[in-house]
């Protein structure tokens, strides 16, 4: 029994040797490298490294919840709506030998109702590139804030005020950084155009297509103190109207160059308030009233109730001797914000428009009644927002407007020469 067992375990030792050996020859499977997520500190919080790149990213985006009221002509008028807006985006960002090279996408989609579309009882829901641009150094191509725009204004209004609000455009610029807060700026961005097609009791006129882009330029500084801008902008604008004496010849009217220009400005108000700042906008045009504000069609985030709130405007006219003239004017705005709590701030705000067509006849805008187009607008308001949390903002506004002309209006089947509105806004707004 006792040479078995030696002999036993003498066979379990040498087969446990050979087995060891060999597993020894065979190659080991190594575990995949887990490769982390890091952090990039470069461009402030959120950004982190796409894994296998130097390329920081953040993802964001944004809820918008709303109701709005507004004070009605006629039973024949909305007078609430709702809007529901999703927005997300992507900053992506990567240091090269030329500079940064940054890319930026941010897409909305919205779902308005009554009062923030155009008719009565309607649903509009618009999917939205509000924002596709690439920068390379100081070259900035795509969709992204008018260069004409100080867009470090602190503004904080919901609704519509008469200036150039930082509306996004297409375009082509070049900005040339010379330090200490200092820059310039080029672009060559799509037209501002107001209404396209235009008649009065005298001669049609229907802008012709667009020959060349709006060219915008600024000069412009950023301080911890606030930042100011200046900015001009040249607009084509070209007739498909054929003008000619009874029996022809007839020709295309020359074309005219509109213009604007506008000072931007704002200055933080730390004695009055951590985070206080009044702000500035004062523009004037000639033949380029989109500059203004105004649009083709409402502009967006503001109610639209034809010419009570949204007046018609035109660039130009084509003049009883067939010649283009061009339609003039101006605005200021402005507004103060104040923080009453860290986690409470009120915003109050203003805008005045004037808008003239001098030496024109009367103008047929609407049906068959016939008044002169020049007009006074003003607009003041105020909100008032808590952030509980950081991100989520719950704000309420008030905004009342003005429109003056000089001759009657036909609205809510009457006349009359001064129409004004109240509008309210209930916002809940989440940023992540």
């Amino acid at each position: 029994m006792k040479l078995a067992k030696s002999l036993f375990l003498g066979s379990v030792a040498g087969l446990a040797a050979v087995a060891g050996a060999q597993a020894a020859d065979l190659p080991v499977a190594k575990a995949a490298p887990v490769e982390y997520v890091r952090v990039c500190s470069t461009y402030g919080a959120g950004f982190f490294y796409i894994p296998g790149t130097e390329t920081c990213l953040r993802v964001a985006g944004r809820v918008r919840a709303e109701v709005g009221y507004l004070e009605p002509n006629d039973r024949l008028d909305d007078a609430i709506g709702f809007r529901t807006r999703g927005r997300i985006q992507l900053d992506s960002r990567t240091a090269t030998a030329y500079g940064l090279l940054r890319t930026f996408v941010r897409f909305e989609i919205t779902r308005d109702t009554g009062v923030y579309t155009a008719g009565t009882l309607n649903t509009v829901q618009n999917p939205n590139v509000d924002q596709a641009f690439i920068q390379f150094g100081g070259l900035t191509a795509g969709r992204v804030v008018s260069f004409f725009d100080n867009s470090d204004l602190p503004t904080g209004h919901f609704g519509t005020l008469r200036f150039s609000d930082a509306p996004n455009v297409n375009l082509l610029a070049y900005t040339f950084s010379f330090g200490n807060g200092f820059s310039a700026s080029l672009s060559l961005e799509e037209g501002r155009f107001t209404g396209t097609t235009f008649t009065n009791e005298f001669l049609p006129f229907t802008y012709a297509g667009q020959r060349v882009p709006d060219l915008v330029g600024n000069v412009k500084y950023a301080g911890t103190w606030g930042s100011f801008q200046v900015s001009g902008a040249l607009h084509e604008i070209s007739s498909a109207n054929l003008v000619g004496p009874v029996g022809g010849p007839f020709e295309f009217p020359d074309s005219e160059l509109g213009w604007a220009v506008t000072a931007q400005g704002s200055v933080n108000l730390p004695a009055l308030g951590a985070g206080d700042a009044l702000w500035l906008a004062a523009t004037y045009t000639d033949g380029a009233l989109g500059y203004l504000g105004f649009a083709n069609s409402a502009n967006v985030g503001s109610f639209t109730v034809g010419s009570r709130l949204n007046p018609p405007v035109v660039d130009a006219f084509l003049g009883t001797d067939g010649d283009i003239d061009t339609g003039r004017g101006w605005s200021i705005a402005g507004g103060l914000r104040h923080y009453w709590l860290p986690t409470v701030r009120q915003n109050i705000f203003g805008s005045y428009a004037r808008v003239d067509y001098s030496g024109t006849p009367a103008l047929a805008v609407v049906g068959a009644v016939a008044r002169d187009f020049d007009f006074n607008e003003w607009r003041l308001g105020t909100n008032v927002i808590w952030t509980p949390v950081s991100g989520l903002d719950i704000g309420v506004e008030v905004l009342y407007s003005n429109i003056d002309t000089n001759q009657p209006i036909l609205v809510g089947g009457r006349l009359d020469d001064e129409q004004d509105a109240f509008e309210g806004r209930l916002r809940i707004q989440r940023d992540f």
